[in-house]
Formats: structure tokens, C-alpha cells, sequence
């Protein structure tokens, strides 16, 4: 009877295009493990990440908006998700490996700060040897979890990782579905929670743009996955029309003028740049106080990397419950005299 495993092979090899990374081939990992008898190597990698510590922090870290209180804003969990949705949706228009693809896609933000792009920002400048979540999302895979053994994926998926941002150039076409996926989910669903939260309104954004790509997210999305699809479809790329390449790129443009680094949001990165502030002075002058984890990494990696470790690592909501704990004075319990 044939595997589970071979006939996941089979299939690729009779459907997938050629330009896909097929499963069979050799992947390497750091460490030789034995291969599963039902899971591809890439299979096995998405479920690492899935069940890994840093994954489910995602669920209460900031996308755009700092600890909203609305139950229907985009945290980076669901940002995640949604890139993995769109992601998958053009690795299997292209005949693409859409095991590979959706594991670059569920850890490609292990490594974001709290706070969202500010809290990047803002690590950046206090570490002197500079912060990026991209980077640090491979240091989550590799070294972070697992108490500092990392899950030991393959190349192919920190490769994709590394590279997902715009600059990035992935190795893979699977990688770089997920890096236009990227890009595809968060223009659309932070103009949704931009209008959510009556910063914008959705006729704010130039006629120009919406004539080309649509007046809703459903629109949006389909527009730019249709047009990958049709620019890319049995070629060696990943790529929009030129046309809606110049109107999603209008968005952004849009998006970062208007909601990303607009005066609200600039006055909400003062408040978490004064705290992610004090809280690594506080921690690069009493690393003893670090969790054990990090505490450990000291000797091999230095203060400011594990500091910076540690405070990535934090969800919105533990960064100021952390920062009250350190610097905000217990309130005292009198005792009535009789």
C-alpha cells in the first residue's frame, strides 16, 4: 500500500509546475532528524510552527492599533493568517508547493515586537547592533524556541522567512508568494481597521487607486491575486501586472501618510518608545532579572541581543505589565487602627 507521504510525492510530481519546490527533493536542516512516515519535510515544518510558544503570542500583539479594545481589529495573528490564506490562494493558482508556502507564511512574523512596526523601530535604534522582525523572526525558529534549541526547519522555510519583506529576495517562488502576500494583506486589512477606527474613510482613498484594484477588501484582494495569476501563470515569477502593481503601491503610499505615521500614531510610539526605553536600561543594567531563558543567552550572544530577545518577544499586553511591575509602585494595604 502506498504511503500517505509517497502519494503527496505523486501528486506533486503529476501537477506541480516546475518551477515549484517539490517535497521529495533534499531539504536541509541544522540538525539531521529522522523523516516522518506520513509528513512531508515542509508539512512537518508548518506544524512546528503552529504549536511553537511564539506563534500563539501572535494573538495579542499589535498589528496597527496599540491594544484595541474592539473585537474585530487585525492583531498579527490574524494578519498572519490572512497572509497565509492569500499566499496559499496564489501558490495553488501558480502550481506552486502550498505546503511550503503556508509555512513561510505562519512563522513569517514569529519575531515581531510588541507595538507593532513601532516597537521594531524602536528596538532598532536602542540595540547598537540594530532590530529587524524579519531577522529575528529566523532567530525565533532557530534559537529562541525550544528553551534555546530552536525547531530545526529547513532552509527553504528560514529562507522565506528572511526574505518576505519587499527588500527581500526569496529563493524560492513559494517564498515569494508569501512576500506579495505580505504586502496584499496588510494595505487591505489596515485601511479596514483604519475606517474601523473613523480614521479614514473608504472614499478617502484616491479614485484613481479604487478604479483599478476596488471599493472593499474582497475587491482589493481578488484584483491583485487575479493579476498574479495572470502575469505569472507558468512563468519562473511572482508578480503583479504593472498596472495594479502601480495602484497597490499608490495604497501604501496612502496608508503610510495617512494612518502608519499620521500624529495619532506618532503620539502612541512616544508612549511605547518611552517605555520599551526604560524597560532596556532597566534589563542591559540588571540582566540578572532576565527570565532564565534569556539570562542564558548573555554569554553566547551578549546583554543587548537578549534584552532584545526578551522585549520582542512580549505581547502588547505583557510588555505593560512587565514595565508597570518594574517601574509603577505597589499600592499599600492599611490595616484600620481600633
Amino acid at each position: 500500500m502506498q504511503s500517505l507521504k509517497d502519494r503527496t510525492y505523486a501528486i506533486e510530481e503529476a501537477f506541480l509546475s516546475p518551477f515549484a519546490c517539490k517535497s521529495r527533493d533534499e531539504h536541509v536542516r541544522e540538525r539531521k532528524e529522522s523523516p516522518c512516515e506520513m509528513r512531508t519535510e515542509f508539512q512537518r515544518d508548518r506544524d512546528r510552527i503552529i504549536y511553537c510558544k511564539a506563534f500563539r503570542r501572535l494573538k495579542n500583539k499589535t498589528q496597527v492599533f496599540f491594544s484595541p479594545e474592539g473585537d474585530h481589529y487585525v492583531t498579527r495573528l490574524t494578519h498572519t493568517l490572512d497572509v497565509a490564506q492569500i499566499a496559499r490562494s496564489i501558490s495553488r493558482a501558480l502550481s506552486l508547493n502550498e505546503d511550503l508556502t503556508e509555512a513561510i507564511a505562519l512563522g513569517h512574523d514569529l519575531g515581531h515586537t510588541p507595538f507593532g512596526h513601532s516597537g521594531e523601530r524602536i528596538l532598532n535604534k536602542l540595540n547598537p547592533q540594530g532590530f529587524m522582525h524579519n531577522v529575528q523572526s529566523v532567530r525565533v525558529v532557530e534559537v529562541l524556541e525550544k528553551d534555546g534549541n530552536g525547531l530545526n526547519l529547513t532552509r527553504e522555510v528560514r529562507d522565506g522567512i528572511l526574505n518576505h519583506k519587499k527588500s527581500g529576495n526569496p529563493a524560492t517562488l513559494e517564498g515569494k508568494c508569501v512576500s506579495i502576500a505580505d504586502r496584499i494583506a496588510y494595505i487591505n486589512h489596515d485601511l479596514d481597521d483604519a475606517v474601523r477606527a473613523g480614521i479614514l474613510k473608504y472614499s478617502d482613498v484616491p479614485k484613481e487607486i479604487r478604479n483599478v484594484l476596488g471599493n472593499s477588501s474582497r475587491e482589493r484582494i481578488n484584483t491583485a491575486i487575479s493579476s498574479v495569476y495572470r502575469h505569472s501563470a507558468g512563468k519562473n515569477c511572482v508578480e503583479m501586472e504593472e498596472e495594479v502593481e502601480r495602484a497597490s503601491e499608490a495604497l501604501r503610499s496612502f496608508m503610510f501618510e495617512r494612518v502608519y505615521l499620521s500624529e495619532n500614531s506618532k503620539k502612541e510610539e512616544e508612549k511605547a518608545e518611552r517605555m520599551l526605553t526604560a524597560m532596556y536600561g532597566y534589563f542591559i543594567n540588571s540582566p540578572e532579572n532576565l527570565p532564565l531563558t534569556f539570562k542564558n543567552l548573555i554569554e553566547k550572544y551578549g546583554k543587548e541581543r537578549a534584552v532584545s530577545d526578551y522585549l520582542s518577544s512580549m505581547t502588547d499586553r505583557y510588555a505593560v505589565y512587565t514595565f508597570n511591575n518594574i517601574f509603577i509602585p505597589s499600592g499599600w494595604t492599611f490595616i484600620d487602627e481600633k
